[in-house]
């Protein structure tokens, strides 16, 4: 398969990942877009790597999935700790925790 079908999927998947989170007033929805963002930036990483013939954009993309591990328990302590103060996952209403 051309390593440039892989980029258009990773284009396609950044545009739907930026769009959800420029629309969606869910904060676990905005939040999986966020990932659905950082998995096709990983995904052009591995493709630019497999197109020049050297491993760095896998080695990035593997430190880029680590990072992203660490956000998702960040990112869900946070919701969840929204959720329990104000019984909705709404992002209008993450303003509210600065009382």
């Amino acid at each position: 398969m051309n390593p440039v079908n892989y980029l258009y999927l990773a284009s396609l998947l950044f545009t739907i990942g930026a769009t959800g989170v420029l629309i969606r007033r869910n904060a676990i929805v905005v939040f999986m877009c966020v990932e659905l963002m950082l998995n096709a930036c990983n995904l052009a990483l591995v493709a630019f790597s497999r197109m020049h013939g050297n491993l760095d954009g896998q080695i990035i993309a593997f430190f880029t999935m680590v990072v992203a591990a660490a956000e998702v328990v960040v990112g869900l302590a946070i919701i969840v700790s929204l959720f329990r103060s104000r019984h909705s996952a709404s992002v209008d209403d993450a303003s509210l925790m600065k009382l």
